[in-house]
């Protein structure tokens, strides 16, 4: 890959069409099977003994448990319970797909708009739906703040309602944001140290910065792939809690 935005061209590796849609399967594909099958593969393999006192793998499996759990509670109470399958498949999701992205040559499925805006309007879609069917019109106190005068609802009512329409879109783009412009940034720096190197001794010496830039990115990618995750995490439960108290 000679460019930095090569990493995130997406390339057909069984070409299908139906109907004149393509409907091959990529390398985006592959790599969002991979991540199901690495997530699905280390929580069986983390479990499977359930032992009273657990091992590495069960005890890591437990803190990822309770972690995403204790964040539901707290932002949706106990009732937001109902969602934790939800809440942390995306987790584990967004996790492993960051986490492989950061192996040399693979592909960031994170980085791709389409992939993070596909996780951000489920989360709108079950909060709205879940809304409605639970509260019916009541839902809609949540475009009414507690405590605004009603002579500034005309006024605040549309600046709530633009706020979440715009949901899937923030919620979104700050994760395929981040991963981008760090896969980015990390390229650029490896791509330095690889030319300076093939210009000889003094070349390599040159090299010694971008070399350290590069493993520092590296570390800041990895801390970034695991924030990211816990922050789209937390909004999705910060968003269902809209869904089960409207009127807060």
């Amino acid at each position: 890959m000679a460019g930095p935005i090569e990493q995130f061209q997406i390339k057909p590796l069984i070409p299908f069409e139906l109907g004149g849609l393509d409907l091959s399967f990529t390398n985006s594909s592959a790599y969002m099977a991979l991540t199901v099958a690495a997530a699905t593969g280390f929580l069986l393999l983390a479990t499977r003994a359930r032992s009273l006192v657990p091992g590495r793998g069960q005890a890591s499996a437990e803190i990822v448990y309770e972690f995403i759990a204790k964040t539901l509670r707290a932002n949706a109470g106990e009732e937001g319970m109902r969602f934790f399958p939800l809440v942390f498949s995306l987790f584990m999701f967004i996790l492993v797909a960051n986490l492989l992205g950061m192996f040399p040559y693979a592909f960031t499925v994170t980085s791709h708009l389409i992939v993070t805006f596909a996780l951000a309007i489920t989360v709108f879609a079950t909060v709205t739906l879940y809304g409605l069917f639970r509260h019916g019109a009541g839902f809609l106190r949540l475009f009414v703040p507690t405590g605004v005068p009603l002579i500034l609802t005309p006024i605040i009512v549309p600046i709530e309602v633009i706020s979440y329409l715009s949901r899937p879109v923030s919620h979104s783009v700050r994760l395929f944001a981040v991963m981008l412009a760090g896969h980015i940034t990390l390229k650029v720096f490896a791509g330095f140290v690889v030319s300076m190197g093939g210009l000889g001794t003094l070349g390599m010496l040159g090299a010694v910065l971008p070399f350290s830039m590069t493993v520092a990115l590296t570390a800041l990618e990895l801390l970034m792939a695991v924030i990211q995750a816990y922050v789209f995490t937390m909004l999705t439960c910060m968003y269902l809690s809209d869904a089960l108290h409207p009127g807060h």
